[in-house]
């Protein structure tokens, strides 16, 4: 059995994180994957892994950002991208297409239909929400607006297509990390008298977060503030003057460990890699594009929510509060660490319906 996985994005961060932990998942339950990207994705973390990837069009409408406009611009050009891909399907024949989270999910749908062969979209954006639920089946994750049971019940009710929900597919070696491993990469300044707070918005490190993360750095507090990610701006690096600043990494399991407290953005693959961890998350508010997605409604008691001039006094309780908020971590943990083999049972299970 062959799954081709069309991916959003530029390949090197969290869409193509989920993308390559689902293949991994797939590949134990004996499914060989390839993959496709968009012609313009530098495909950063495939080159890292030495994956290699076909190149197609992709067009993205801007994810949770998304307008009329950008949807507008990206569907005019989605039927040429849909027969683009729909050659390469005939051209390496797998028996199903997974299209992974907006533009890639989209664009696999529809690429799967115009070559006769089943079709699943992973989904995480009000968009693709939509227009793959009238399409094909779908696994709705935490930011969909489908992701909640009560929702999916009701969803698959008036749908021809199957809904399914799962949270995000994490890599089982996220949870392998080496606390001193992470120390001896830490700059000259890092203490390990004291505790360690990682900030982070993914593989790109947004404004808000970056402006955060220096001001936290200059209260003084007794603890050591980690930021990663590459600054989508150069500017962005002078709010980071007062912390350890360790740019794009690639040793986020190790720093998991090292970390007594993590403050993401309030999306992402990165609160379910925590989690998984077993780390209390404070989730700061409104980090990309002013967009919010409720992940303290999704993990209450492990994910604290935060503006940022409440974010110091935050950051205190749940230090203080640690052991506590880690219990709540737990119970997500093993649902967490379960979501892979899950969403490779579905697709599985797609495939033998053929």
């Amino acid at each position: 059995m062959k799954a081709l996985l069309t991916v959003t994005g530029r390949g090197m961060g969290g869409d193509a994180v989920i993308a390559l932990n689902i293949a991994l998942a797939l590949e134990k339950e004996g499914v060989q994957c390839e993959f496709a990207l968009d012609h313009n994705a530098p495909g950063l973390l495939f080159k890292k892994k030495g994956t290699p990837w076909h190149k197609i069009s992709i067009p993205q409408a801007g994810g949770h950002s998304a307008n009329k406009y950008t949807l507008l611009k990206a569907s005019g050009k989605s039927l040429l991208a849909a027969r683009e891909g729909a050659k390469l399907i005939r051209k390496i024949n797998p028996d199903i297409v997974v299209g992974i989270i907006g533009g890639g999910a989209i664009i696999g749908a529809l690429s799967a239909r115009l070559a006769n062969i089943p079709s699943l979209g992973v989904v995480a954006t009000p968009t693709d929400s939509k227009v793959l639920s009238k399409l094909t089946d779908i696994i709705a994750l935490p930011e969909s607006p489908l992701f909640r049971q009560d929702i999916v019940e009701e969803a698959q009710l008036n749908s021809k297509t199957k809904v399914h929900s799962s949270y995000l597919p994490v890599n089982p070696d996220i949870i392998s990390g080496n606390r001193e491993n992470a120390v001896k990469t830490m700059p000259p300044s890092f203490r390990k008298d004291l505790p360690t707070v990682l900030f982070s918005s993914g593989s790109s490190l947004f404004e808000k977060m970056a402006q955060a993360a220096g001001e936290i750095g200059k209260r003084h507090l007794e603890a050591n503030i980690l930021v990663v990610g590459e600054p989508l701006k150069d500017e962005f690096r002078e709010y980071l003057k007062s912390t350890l600043n360790l740019g794009y990494v690639d040793n986020l399991p190790d720093l998991y460990q090292l970390a007594d407290l993590v403050v993401l953005s309030d999306d992402g693959l990165m609160v379910h890699e925590a989690l998984a961890c077993e780390l209390p998350i404070i989730a700061l508010l409104r980090v990309k594009y002013g967009r919010y997605h409720n992940m303290e409604g999704i993990f209450p008691g492990a994910v604290i929510e935060c503006e940022l001039d409440k974010l110091e006094n935050q950051i205190q309780y749940v230090l203080g509060k640690n052991d506590v908020i880690k219990d709540k971590s737990k119970f997500y943990a093993e649902l967490i660490q379960n979501a892979s083999p899950k969403i490779a049972r579905i697709i599985k299970e797609k495939i033998k319906e053929k």
